[in-house]
């Protein structure tokens, strides 16, 4: 699919867009508006999130050292996969209205542009996932020991997640349905991050430091926050010319 002129094509979220100028900060502005009109994607994965975990214990049996000894695990693998469930609608509603090919055409590199939605989409996911984590704690019969580390190595990691998919979701924005691709391409990526972030809570409840866990997430959070975008970027250009 080859670029389009200034101007085809826009409806809806490009006119929006179009109309507040190619800046960082109105383009965040204009994201957050626009992820704020979208009900469903900001609900869904939070509510995956919650409720598979709510129904964890049913599943595994309540008895109290059990759920603490599985809690760190569980919980991050939850707020992966609930991360996994909205990063295909990343790119996806500014590809089919062709606002996407308009911030491709703008004189100004797309580094910021992607940077923009990829913040904005760890706000409305990644964020609440981790001000969500003392609820998750006392669900799990998780020790106060662990609820700090819990909350930040949230924090960190999906911050991680979100730019890490972006890569993934730009490489897959021009599919129909590229779930599973998405899925194959950005899951082994995610490994690392949720080994280090489940780490520090083990750590943590062990009775053991957990700042060397947390260093290494923030680690890959300052190279994925100088390289994911660069990345994305290019996906995204290589997505829109075939």
């Amino acid at each position: 699919m080859g670029l389009k002129p200034p101007g085809a094509g826009i409806t809806g979220e490009a006119k929006c867009k179009r109309k507040i100028g190619p800046g960082f900060f109105t383009l965040l502005r204009c994201e957050l508006l626009l992820a704020l009109r979208r009900q469903s994607e900001l609900v869904n994965p939070l509510l995956f999130f919650v409720t598979v975990l709510a129904l964890m214990p049913i599943g595994i049996g309540p008895e109290p050292e059990l759920l603490t000894r599985l809690a760190p695990g569980l919980i991050w693998v939850m707020a992966l996969l609930a991360t996994l469930l909205s990063q295909e609608a990343l790119f996806r509603g500014d590809y089919e209205d062709g606002s996407l090919e308009q911030l491709a055409l703008l004189p100004q590199p797309l580094y910021f542009a992607v940077s923009a939605k990829i913040l904005i989409h760890w706000l409305v996911t990644g964020l609440p996932l981790a001000l969500l984590s003392p609820l998750l704690g006392l669900m799990f019969n998780l020790p106060i020991a662990g609820y700090l580390p819990l909350a930040f190595s949230l924090l960190l990691g999906t911050a991680c997640l979100s730019l890490i998919g972006s890569i993934g979701a730009a490489l897959t924005v021009a599919l129909r349905r590229p779930g599973l691709l998405l899925a194959l391409i950005i899951m082994p990526l995610y490994v690392p991050v949720l080994i280090f972030g489940s780490g520090a809570v083990q750590a943590a409840l062990d009775g053991y430091g957990y700042s060397m866990e947390l260093a290494v997430l923030a680690a890959i959070l300052t190279a994925a926050g100088a390289l994911a975008p660069l990345a994305a970027g290019a996906a995204i250009r290589i997505s829109l010319d075939h």
